[in-house]
Protein backbone atom coordinates (compact mmCIF):
# COMPACT_ATOMS: atom_id res chain seq x y z
CA UNK A 1 0.00 0.00 0.00
CA UNK A 2 2.22 2.96 -1.37
CA UNK A 3 1.18 6.59 -1.10
CA UNK A 4 1.32 8.09 -4.46
CA UNK A 5 0.11 11.27 -6.37
CA UNK A 6 -2.84 13.52 -4.89
CA UNK A 7 -2.44 11.29 -1.64
CA UNK A 8 0.90 12.36 -1.32
CA UNK A 9 0.63 16.17 -2.02
CA UNK A 10 -2.09 15.97 0.80
CA UNK A 11 -0.45 14.30 3.09
CA UNK A 12 2.49 16.84 2.62
CA UNK A 13 -0.05 19.46 3.34
CA UNK A 14 -1.05 18.49 6.29
CA UNK A 15 2.53 17.80 7.39
CA UNK A 16 3.16 21.42 6.15
CA UNK A 17 0.08 22.92 7.99
CA UNK A 18 1.44 21.57 10.95
CA UNK A 19 4.47 22.45 10.71
CA UNK A 20 3.69 26.05 10.00
CA UNK A 21 1.10 26.39 12.93
CA UNK A 22 3.75 24.62 15.31
CA UNK A 23 6.77 26.98 14.26
CA UNK A 24 4.71 29.87 13.78
CA UNK A 25 3.16 30.11 17.56
CA UNK A 26 6.55 30.05 18.96
CA UNK A 27 8.02 33.17 17.72
CA UNK A 28 5.03 35.34 19.08
CA UNK A 29 4.62 33.30 22.15
CA UNK A 30 8.04 34.45 23.58
CA UNK A 31 7.93 37.97 22.13
CA UNK A 32 4.75 38.22 23.75
CA UNK A 33 5.71 36.99 27.28
CA UNK A 34 8.88 39.09 26.91
CA UNK A 35 7.05 42.39 26.16
CA UNK A 36 4.74 41.30 29.21
CA UNK A 37 7.32 40.64 31.82
CA UNK A 38 9.26 43.79 30.60
CA UNK A 39 5.85 45.74 31.15
CA UNK A 40 5.29 44.68 34.00
CA UNK A 41 8.74 45.18 35.83
CA UNK A 42 8.59 49.15 34.42
CA UNK A 43 4.83 49.51 35.83
CA UNK A 44 6.77 47.81 38.98
CA UNK A 45 9.53 50.63 38.89
CA UNK A 46 6.96 53.38 37.86
CA UNK A 47 3.23 52.90 38.86
CA UNK A 48 2.17 56.48 37.74
CA UNK A 49 2.85 55.68 33.82
CA UNK A 50 0.92 52.32 34.33
CA UNK A 51 -1.52 53.44 32.03
CA UNK A 52 1.06 54.17 28.97
CA UNK A 53 3.28 51.39 29.32
CA UNK A 54 -0.05 48.92 29.19
CA UNK A 55 -1.10 50.61 26.26
CA UNK A 56 2.34 50.48 24.76
CA UNK A 57 2.66 46.97 25.56
CA UNK A 58 -1.22 45.91 23.94
CA UNK A 59 0.22 47.65 20.28
CA UNK A 60 3.23 45.84 20.30
CA UNK A 61 2.09 42.53 21.33
CA UNK A 62 -0.35 42.85 19.10
CA UNK A 63 2.07 43.55 16.20
CA UNK A 64 3.90 40.13 17.54
CA UNK A 65 0.93 38.49 17.10
CA UNK A 66 0.34 39.24 13.42
CA UNK A 67 3.30 36.69 12.59
CA UNK A 68 1.18 33.93 14.41
CA UNK A 69 -1.63 34.92 12.28
CA UNK A 70 0.30 34.58 9.17
CA UNK A 71 1.38 31.37 9.90
CA UNK A 72 -2.18 30.34 10.86
CA UNK A 73 -3.32 31.99 6.82
CA UNK A 74 -0.75 29.93 5.36
CA UNK A 75 -1.80 26.52 7.34
CA UNK A 76 -5.74 27.36 6.41
CA UNK A 77 -4.49 27.62 2.75
CA UNK A 78 -2.20 24.40 2.93
CA UNK A 79 -5.23 22.33 4.35
CA UNK A 80 -8.10 23.83 1.94
CA UNK A 81 -6.29 24.75 -0.90
CA UNK A 82 -3.59 22.29 -1.78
Amino acid sequence: MAIEGAELVKAAAFIGAGLAMGLGAIGPGVGEGFVGGKACEAIGKKPEEAGLLTRTMLVAQAVSESTGIYSLVVALLLLFVV
